[in-house]
């Protein structure tokens, strides 16, 4: 079940708001401890789903101050009014007495890391009689969230289970899956009553929370940060437009090589590799292909019966988008390709150029990791400064200039624009750089960075599930993204 949590300051938005968490969600927490004034019979008298009253001291994350009597007394006032749910903390059920016919929750807190005893404190909570025990702790690390899994699996009472936190936020879309009685969201961003929490439009439209089950498949992007990700919402929109049974996960990741290990018991079935670890992550798969051998950096995970494989879909997606504008055979053969850029994408890119047989030079502000990296590919390099000096056919810019919000910067003069040249921008925010906007204006044939995008994405999409990936959805997601954006 989807649980909305209220976060409103006054009764009359709170039962507003309750209105439309009963429209959105399965049952709803009315947070009391937010409500200037709170009353509690006006809540019972208008919900039509189940409702949870919680009044949070400070000391467990709430917004009560007051007298610790009254706090109690407003609970046992909730119960005799109707309320389905009391919500009260550990260290404060016996205080509760008598409670009608709602249900307890039994809930402990804490906001600074996972305790080494969760068992015992489950322990503890279903020896103090709750009928429904729940545990929200902080998450340090992603890993953390495997624990709260195992208790979920073991449990002998209705069990809410969740890690706070962006390396927690698995546990609010998987929690049901493993057994937890519900997971909270929000009724917008910003609303939150605990970190990480989701709104409750993307726990239902993006993860599909309430249909995930044993049988789901699982998948998600390894990066850090993770909270801007746009892959999430075009694999799962690319999953649901094919009717699969997979979802798709942010998996916020410090040690990427603890993480593969560890991980290996929830049997993912593949993963997206980004900033940081697309050269880390090679150590620890069992094998990689040969490209990615040869440019030492990959950002696609898929597990053949238990055996992760890594691969590079980055290069795939880029020479894809370059010459599909470009038409014929081989069409990058013998072209004069000058790249900015010396990172990770360039490293890709740049072995894909060279393999199709493009003449590269690749030019760098730091000339050292130019030198290195074309030493390495086998190709020309330099300074900046030298794009006014050379001639090209081909321009592709890979380093972030002119990525939002520095929309007003660009990685090239205007004048070494010529008409019929290819200029290819990996910059994807915003969709039209000022690079590609200058280079329409000189006449040149441009693409977009959401180009390579998406075409990075169908190339995973199609490893992972052996099937046609829905372009066009895939490509539909990314624009409204970045539209909104």
């Amino acid at each position: 079940m989807i649980c909305a949590s209220l976060t409103s300051p006054t009764m009359q938005t709170a039962l507003a708001d309750m209105k439309k968490a009963c429209e959105a969600a399965d049952i709803v927490e009315i947070r009391l401890d937010y409500i200037d004034s709170p009353a509690v019979k006006p809540f019972v008298e208008n919900r039509t789903k189940p409702i949870i009253a919680t009044n949070r001291p400070t000391r467990e994350g709430g917004k009560y101050e007051g007298d610790e009597k009254k706090r109690i007394a407003l609970l046992r006032e909730a119960a005799a009014a109707g309320f389905d749910y009391i919500d009260i903390e550990l260290d404060s059920v016996e205080r509760l007495g008598e409670h009608g016919a709602s249900k307890v929750i039994v809930s402990y807190h804490n906001f600074k890391q996972m305790p080494d005893n969760l068992r015992e404190i489950h322990e503890q909570i279903v020896a103090a009689g709750a009928d429904i025990a729940k545990l929200a702790v902080m998450a340090t690390d992603i890993c953390d969230t495997l624990r709260m899994f195992d208790l979920l699996r073991d449990v002998s009472i209705p069990t809410i289970g969740l890690c706070m936190g962006e390396e927690g936020v698995i546990t609010r879309i998987l929690g049901p899956r493993f057994g937890s009685f519900l997971s909270f969201g929000t009724l917008a961003e910003g609303k939150q009553s605990a970190p990480g929490q989701i709104p409750i439009r993307d726990m239902r439209g993006l993860y599909r929370v309430n249909d995930l089950d044993a049988e789901t498949k699982l998948y998600g992007v390894i990066a850090n940060p993770v909270a801007h990700s746009m892959s999430p919402a075009i694999h799962n929109a690319a999953f649901q437009e094919k009717g699969i049974n997979a979802v798709y996960l942010p998996l916020k990741v410090a040690d990427v090589r603890r993480f593969v290990a560890e991980f290996k018991k929830l049997d993912m079935q593949g993963y997206s590799v980004t900033i940081p670890h697309k050269v880390d992550v090679i150590d620890v798969m069992d094998e990689v292909d040969e490209f990615v051998s040869d440019i030492g950096a990959m950002n696609t995970v898929v597990n053949r019966d238990g055996r992760l494989c890594g691969y590079n879909t980055d290069c795939l997606g880029a020479l894809r988008a370059i010459e599909n504008v470009m038409g014929g055979e081989e069409p990058l053969k013998g072209k004069r390709v000058v790249m900015l850029g010396a990172g990770g994408t360039s490293r890709a890119i740049g072995y894909g150029i060279k393999a199709r047989g493009g003449k590269l030079t690749i030019l760098n502000r730091t000339v050292s990791k130019a030198e290195k990296l074309a030493g390495e590919i086998g190709c020309e390099w330099g300074p900046l400064d030298r794009l006014t000096e050379i001639e090209f056919d081909v321009l592709l810019n890979t380093t972030s200039v002119g990525m939002h919000p520095n929309v007003d910067d660009t990685p090239a003069p205007t004048d070494v624009l010529k008409e019929g040249m290819i200029v290819f921008d990996a910059v994807y925010n915003p969709m039209e750089t000022r690079l590609l906007r200058e280079a329409t204006e000189r006449g040149c044939v441009t693409v977009s960075g959401v180009d390579m995008f998406v075409n990075q994405a169908v190339a995973q999409f199609e490893m992972w599930t052996e099937t046609d990936a829905p372009v066009e959805r895939m490509r539909q997601v990314v624009v409204e993204r970045l539209k909104v954006r």
